[in-house]
């Protein structure tokens, strides 16, 4: 059997240890030695985009934020749905994840930072949400394990009752925020719906078709009009 080679390190404000490692085809992130990401079970990034996606305020020229690069899935299956004229921020907070997608992470996506329509903004997703109030159509967020932050801790703070607000403020009428999760969580739903969202659940595997452990899809959408040609894909 091959042995693992590490590609890269990195460390987070927390000082959790980041490391990309590869054996074969196979890419992992491992988060203080555990798999936090692989390139063997990325459906249900891909699924974040379609299901937060698919009713945009400004279906023509939308504005999207994905909150965390990871391996580039989520960015690059936002890309194929949007159309030639929409805008897609990419909150990352570390540099390192953003170099090892320029370099033997890349291919995996097909390089999706190469696309003109996508921008990276380095640094925390909540920075970004603060800045941007009214601005984006749909904001994903794929930070951590979902609302049970699992590499940062000051990542929970997205999902809290602030985080929350925050990410309302950010959304244009009718805009939706779609949160990918490991496992449910009633709370984070029930968040959601006090703080005024229209609130489904879609539960994905983690590679679709082909199987995989089952991971959540929070989306919460804002009253509002919604433009004419929804994506549906």
């Amino acid at each position: 059997m091959l042995p693992w080679e590490v590609l890269g390190e990195t460390t987070a404000p927390d000082d959790t240890r980041l490391a990309l490692t590869r054996r074969g085809s196979e890419y992992v992130i491992l988060a203080n030695g555990k798999s936090l990401m692989s390139n063997r079970m990325h459906g249900s990034e891909e699924a974040l985009a379609v299901f937060g996606l698919r009713a945009l305020p400004t279906p023509d020229d939308p504005t999207v934020l994905v909150g965390g690069l990871g391996m580039g899935y989520t960015l690059r299956a936002t890309l194929d749905r949007l159309p030639p004229a929409a805008s897609v921020l990419v909150a990352e907070l570390l540099p390192a994840v953003v170099a090892w997608n320029q370099g033997p992470l890349g291919p995996l996506a097909d390089h999706p930072l190469s696309d003109r329509r996508a921008r990276v903004v380095l640094g925390d997703v909540g920075d970004t949400l603060r800045t941007h109030r009214g601005v984006f159509d749909a904001v994903l967020l794929d930070v951590d394990n979902g609302p049970a932050a699992f590499t940062t801790d000051f990542n929970g703070g997205l999902y809290d009752n602030a985080g929350v607000a925050t990410a309302k403020a950010a959304l244009k009428p009718g805009g939706t925020l779609a949160v990918w999760s490991a496992w449910d969580d009633r709370k984070f739903e029930q968040r959601l719906r006090y703080a005024g969202f229209s609130v489904t659940v879609e539960h994905v595997r983690a590679r679709l078709k082909q199987g995989g452990p089952y991971h959540t899809i929070f989306l919460g959408r804002l009253p509002g009009k919604i433009g004419s040609g929804v994506i549906s894909k």
